[in-house]
């Protein structure tokens, strides 16, 4: 879907920050950055998925999708993550 790099990781704030280099959405978007970020709540995090784009034109929708996708990574993530601490808590 597209090609990004790695632009920042701040450990301080616990995001990391990627920038769109080509792919479907460089074809869409003049300049298109995603942040992820951690936020350490009770027991787990709570995950800020950030977009900063600019559209080509104005005719270009929103990246509603790309919104959606974050949050199908983020669940995919937490599912793992949460069978991982079960299975722990079960060998031990």
């Amino acid at each position: 879907m597209s090609r990004e790099i790695l632009e920042k990781v701040d450990n301080e704030n616990q995001s990391v920050t990627y920038n769109v280099i080509g792919g479907v959405l460089k074809e869409t978007y003049q300049s298109f950055k995603f942040i992820v970020q951690a936020i350490p709540k009770d027991e787990g995090s709570l995950v800020r998925w950030t977009l900063i784009y600019e559209k080509l034109n104005v005719d270009v929708p929103d990246p509603n999708a790309m919104l959606q996708f974050g949050i199908d990574v983020t669940a995919e993530i937490d599912a793992y993550l949460t069978q991982e601490e079960l299975e722990k808590k079960t060998i031990a």
